[in-house]
């Protein structure tokens, strides 16, 4: 995880540096955008730091961080994905929504939106999960 938490890092470090000479520039008359870059390279140093951290608590080396690693040293098992879920269609309808319902601030329209995201996303995170069997 080293070439991803240094490519975040660095992109916070250009964001601030862009914001620092954007307001210079641009002074008093666009104060939005000098906002808009700063927090731009706020969330790149948030992703930059959880990213820092996750690797740090790697025990063993990616071949993605070693210089002479071959492509056959990342074969294998990646993980499980799902081969067929309809959940982040719900997810995505359920979203859109939300954001129409925010849009044109029909706060009833919020609330059903958000239950039913919360539902799919529910839905999502368990899909898979099997209670215990109780012998």
């Amino acid at each position: 995880m080293k070439v991803e938490y240094r490519l975040f890092l660095w992109l916070a470090v250009f964001f601030f540096v862009a914001a620092l000479i954007y307001g210079i520039f641009a002074g008093a008359d666009e104060p939005v955008g000098v906002v808009g870059i700063a927090l731009t390279g706020g969330l790149s140093l948030i992703v930059g730091s959880f990213l820092w951290f996750s690797a740090r608590r790697l025990q063993q080396v990616r071949p993605e961080d070693n210089i002479d690693a071959e492509v056959s040293d990342g074969a294998g098992e990646l993980g499980f994905f799902s081969p067929g879920s309809y959940w982040p269609i719900c997810i995505a309808g359920s979203a859109a929504v939300f954001a129409v319902g925010t849009a044109f601030l029909q706060v009833w329209l919020m609330i059903i939106a958000g239950i039913f995201l919360v539902m799919s996303i529910c839905g999502l995170l368990f899909e898979y999960h099997r209670a215990p069997a109780d012998h």
